[in-house]
């Protein structure tokens, strides 16, 4: 069987300098690397 998604797509790291709420630090990929990842992405409009 052949796969769905045929090459690796690497997500690049976050830029420096964000703004990061609930976490005691800075996230990196390689912290999230084999977990589910929900984004949300809100505004006060």
């Amino acid at each position: 069987m052949t796969s769905m998604y045929p090459g690796t797509v690497r997500a690049p790291e976050f830029p420096a300098g964000l703004t990061w709420f609930n976490t005691r630090r800075p996230l990196t990929m390689a912290d999230l690397r084999g977990k589910l990842v929900i984004l949300d992405f809100w505004t006060y409009g």
